[in-house]
């Protein structure tokens, strides 16, 4: 079931908590590796309210370049994944909104898709419940272009500088390698904006059957560009064609007991047996003058465009396995920087620090010729200047010259590949964004569900949520409550909390 659609009436919010605990508190100051201390590790610096991301955030920087070089050669994340070659083909015109030549009517475009779960290590089961990455490389005639995005259509948080922080406390505990919810929701009491992306973590939707029924998502808003220079935000969806399905947790349970390459092996044996899997693919897209219209920030990866027409664009098939396994599937480097003229990221905070790290950590496990590789090259020449650096096997016909401008071998800066203008007002600054509405959207999301979801989640929430200390439990069933009574009232009645206190606290948030 699709929940893309469920509606929406928005108030603006503060988020409160008031409360107190007499337990023993163990404090030091948060430095960056030179020993300097930190001022803020909650918020990225921004250009004003709405600007991009500054890279003079060391701290920002930092974090992400030590996160990216955490494992080696395993990915950090999305390390257990398959792929496939396909097709897209793209038959809307939609030249009033964007340059970008892989959306001209008819136009075939190669395509290789990556799906992965998030958390988990490569040789995990693909059973466990877990984000599932949706990575879509496009080989257009401008160029790559990468759409990266997850079955779930929205995020856990919505700045980057914590991302290393929720993968750590999603990951097993150092100490033991084990998981541990206690520490998971340690964490996530201090993120309220992550109610609505657990509440989907944690029903069904967080347990796909397969890759073929499961349908794809950006996550992130990027920028349609027009040939006039107008923008507008856009958000993609794909929509699996096979028809979305879930397992619930008896049938992972059952699958779990015979096989952990399920997903995989769907994939693979579909595409074997000529039952080539479809997804359409959907846009919702937004005028750069009505962002400030809604009563939650666009921009924010925690939210849907709940009311904003979805479009069909186009189609993709997967219509071929790989033939080598590393040499494709997991040498592929997917990096939502990885973009075509008329396609810009917006300034969503996730994404900006996203544009920076994905592609760092795929250079630190290829190295700097990584985008040579067969399955990352371009499908038009690439003339940049670049040189040497680790398995560099390209054949230069620059006639020496490997600078710009230059008279003797002129590369020509293209006009129409110039970026869009982003008007700037305010000063920098560290601070959460305005509009958090943190709880309106996941009761929503609960309220949609059928009475099964309804307890199938139920199950799974509150059965990890008894893992998690008393402080921590009370926080989160009191983040769940205020996005449905129901919903707060079922999970502390299968976590044994008193409802009357979760009711107290809470009362104290705002939304």
């Amino acid at each position: 079931m699709t929940r893309t659609a469920y509606s929406f009436a928005v108030k603006p919010l503060a988020c409160v908590l008031a409360l107190a605990f007499s337990l023993p508190v163990y404090s030091t100051a948060l430095t960056r590796d030179n020993g300097a201390p930190v001022g803020d590790n909650q918020n990225s610096q921004t250009a004003g309210e709405n600007g991009a991301v500054l890279l003079q955030d060391v701290q920002l920087i930092q974090k992400l370049q030590r996160f990216d070089r955490e494992r080696i050669p395993e990915r950090v994340v999305h390390a257990r994944g398959t792929g496939a070659h396909g097709e897209f083909r793209a038959s809307k015109d939609i030249s009033d909104l964007t340059i970008a030549e892989v959306f001209k009517p008819g136009s075939v475009t190669p395509v290789f898709v990556r799906f992965s779960s998030v958390v988990h290590s490569k040789h995990s089961p693909e059973t466990l419940r877990d984000p599932r990455g949706f990575a879509t490389k496009f080989y257009t005639s401008q160029g790559n272009w990468d759409l990266v995005g997850n079955n779930l259509p929205v995020f856990f948080i919505r700045d980057a500088i914590k991302f290393p922080d929720m993968v750590h406390a999603f990951k097993p505990d150092p100490r033991t390698n084990l998981g541990n919810d206690a520490r998971t929701f340690d964490f996530f009491s201090h993120v309220p904006e992550a109610t609505h992306g657990l509440t989907m973590l944690f029903s069904n939707m967080g347990t796909p059957a397969n890759y073929r029924q499961m349908d794809g998502n950006s996550v992130h808003a990027y920028k349609f560009v027009n040939a006039k220079g107008e923008v507008h935000y856009v958000k993609f969806h794909w929509k699996t064609l096979q028809g979305e399905k879930n397992l619930d947790p008896g049938e992972v349970a059952a699958i779990q007991s015979s096989t952990f390459s399920h997903m995989t092996e769907d994939l693979v044996a579909s595409i074997n047996n000529k039952d080539f899997p479809k997804w359409d693919l959907y846009i919702q897209t937004i005028k750069a003058s009505d962002l400030d219209k809604f009563d939650f920030n666009p921009l924010d990866a925690t939210k849907i465009w709940p009311g904003i027409a979805e479009v069909k664009v186009g189609q993709m098939e997967l219509n071929r396995n790989v033939d080598n396994f590393f040499q494709e599937t997991e040498q592929v480097a997917m990096a939502p920087s990885n973009l075509v003229p008329g396609i810009e990221p917006s300034e969503d905070r996730l994404l900006q620090g996203r544009l920076f790290s994905y592609a760092d950590t795929q250079m630190h496990r290829l190295g700097a010729n990584g985008l040579t590789l067969p399955v990352n090259a371009p499908r038009v020449p690439v003339s940049n200047g670049n040189q040497d650096g680790a398995m560099n096997s390209g054949k230069a016909d620059d006639h020496g010259v490997n600078y710009q401008p230059s008279r003797v071998y002129p590369r020509e800066e293209l006009q129409s590949a110039r970026y869009s203008h982003s008007p700037l007002s305010g000063t920098t600054q560290q601070a959460m964004i305005a509009k958090t509405q943190n709880f309106k959207q996941a009761g929503d999301l609960y309220r949609s569900f059928n009475d099964k979801e309804k307890t199938d989640l139920i199950n799974s929430l509150g059965g990890a949520l008894k893992g998690a200390d008393v402080q921590s439990r009370a926080i989160m069933l009191s983040y769940f409550y205020k996005a449905d009574k129901e919903y707060g009232e079922r999970l502390a009645a299968i976590t044994k909390d008193d409802v009357g206190s979760i009711k107290t606290m809470a009362a104290k948030l705002s939304d």
